[in-house]
Order: structure tokens, then C-alpha cells, then sequence
């Protein structure tokens, strides 16, 4: 079986990375560069015309989505245990990735673009103003989830990959974010992770090799 993940630098393409090598794929890795428009040239497109990452190939065959790409390592690679076991709690766990892909996800889109939700001149600081707004209120949900936890469920799952990236993407826009405490100490458990360390040198290469070609 042959995997190519395409990935693109500080988008949720970071999820995958992260549970493929929780699981110990052997995948490959292809970079793209979401601000200099590879998103959008004919051969990505192909794989994936809503021009978005993540998209994890399998045999040559697209799967797009984060949700389904995490449904499906989880089952394809069952030791790592990516998913609970006791099928009540995957559908909980199921339920918990369709809240950061649909709720919190498009709460954080604002800071990186608000123009896609209003393009009045001036109109970008009240655009990330209403957006984080509703951002916060999640993070505040989520902050009560992990009150006395260490994970989402009774080990590591494909939930805390997930969270991650919404946490630091929260972060890499210089929200402060401290009033999360639970939120914070979930991201710092996730930097002890070998599987967060490998991404986040993967990152920081890719992100100096596009600044060079640039």
C-alpha cells in the first residue's frame, strides 16, 4: 500500500501527519505551498477540486477530508489506537473531530482570511473580532472537556492530534489564549510527543525552503 499525504505548512494537514506517524506508516510526504497558489494548479486539483489539504492518497486514490482520513488510519492501523475501542466512545470520539473540523475550524479561518467573510475596506479587525468571539466560547467548551484529563479519552486518540492543531493555529495568531489552562497543558503534552516533534522540524524545513524559492 502506498500513501502520499499532501500537506501544506501550519494547515490541519499537520493532523494527518501527526496519526500516520502515531501509527507507523510508511507514507510519503508532498509539500505544498498554500500562500504561492499550489492549491489551486491543475495536477492538485485533480486530486482535489475544492483545492484544499489535506489529502491523503492511498494506492493513487484520493481521500479528502480530515475526518475521513482519520477515521481511516485509525482503522487501518488498529494497534496504534487511534480511535477508543468501546464503539460508544469512537462515536464520541467521531463526534469530538466533527466539532474542531465544523465549529472550531471556520472560527480561526477569520484571522488568516478575513476578507472570505466580508471585503467592506476596514472591515477585517471586526471580522476577527465576532470570530474570535465564537472561537473562545469553544475553546472554553473544550477547556472543560479536559478538566482533570490528560487526553480526551483514556489514552492518546486521533481527538488530541486534532485539538492540537486548532490550539497552536489559535496561538500562531497571538490570541492569548492562557485563560485555557487545560488547553495549555493539553499543548504541552502534545510537544513531548515524538510524533509533534517530527512535524513541527518538518515544518519549520519546508517553511525555510519556500521562503528561499520565494
Amino acid at each position: 500500500m502506498k500513501l502520499q499525504l499532501c500537506y501544506a505548512p501550519q494547515t490541519c494537514a499537520t493532523v494527518p501527519f501527526i496519526t500516520l506517524t502515531e501509527a507507523g506508516a510508511d507514507f510519503e510526504v508532498l509539500n505544498l505551498n498554500s500562500r504561492s497558489g499550489d492549491l489551486k494548479k491543475p495536477e492538485f486539483l485533480n486530486l482535489n477540486p475544492k483545492h484544499k489539504v489535506p489529502v491523503l492518497t492511498i494506492d493513487g486514490e484520493p481521500l479528502t477530508e480530515n475526518l475521513a482520513i482519520q477515521v481511516w488510519i485509525a482503522r487501518h492501523f488498529p494497534v496504534a489506537k487511534l480511535l477508543p475501542a468501546d464503539p460508544i466512545q469512537e462515536i464520541k470520539a467521531i463526534s469530538l473531530m466533527a466539532f474542531f473540523g465544523s465549529g472550531i475550524h471556520p472560527h480561526l479561518t477569520p484571522n488568516a482570511r478575513p476578507e472570505n467573510y466580508c471585503d467592506l475596506p476596514g472591515s477585517a479587525d471586526n471580522v476577527k473580532k465576532v470570530g474570535n468571539k465564537l472561537l473562545f466560547e469553544d475553546f472554553a467548551v473544550v477547556d472543560k472537556l479536559l478538566a482533570g484529563r490528560e487526553w480526551f479519552f483514556d489514552h492518546f486518540t486521533a481527538c488530541d492530534a486534532y485539538f492540537f492543531w486548532c490550539f497552536r493555529r489559535g496561538i500562531s495568531f497571538k490570541l492569548d489564549l492562557s485563560p485555557f489552562k487545560n488547553c495549555m497543558a493539553h499543548l504541552e503534552r502534545m510537544q513531548q510527543r515524538a510524533s509533534v516533534q517530527k512535524l513541527v522540524a518538518h515544518e519549520q524545513r519546508v517553511m525555510e525552503a519556500f521562503a528561499k524559492a520565494a
